[in-house]
């Protein structure tokens, strides 16, 4: 999966965790892109089982848009909190590089500042 798809899943987690419900110009809004964009990631997103629309035309994560989607958060708000405690950053500046660093990081790394970060 590309960055950009899973921005827009990350996108989807995060709004529906706000708001229960999710709409296409939701993810617009939070991304700051357009409609017709959206659009199209979410004919790929859904042609690729990650999501379907319900019958209001509602954004739904399937099991494995969510699993993949929680992943991509979860190495987000690792990053970011790693990033605070040892580079002294703030939560913005913290923010705005995990949102870079989230896509191509290892496994094994994410690994290893978790159990990093559990320690210290």
């Amino acid at each position: 999966m590309y960055e950009s798809g899973e921005d827009y899943l990350e996108a989807i987690l995060m709004i529906r965790n706000e708001k229960d419900i999710v709409r296409s110009v939701d993810v617009a809004r939070k991304l700051m892109v357009s409609k017709p964009s959206v659009s199209r990631a979410m004919g790929i997103l859904k042609d690729d089982g990650y999501i379907f629309f319900d019958e209001n035309q509602h954004i739904v994560l399937t099991e494995k848009g969510f699993e993949k989607a929680s992943s991509i958060y979860s190495r987000h708000k690792l990053l970011t909190a790693f990033l605070m405690k040892i580079a002294g950053v703030s939560e913005e500046q913290a923010e705005k590089n995990a949102c870079r660093v989230e896509h191509c990081i290892d496994s094994d790394i994410v690994a290893g500042i978790e159990s990093w970060m559990k320690n210290n």
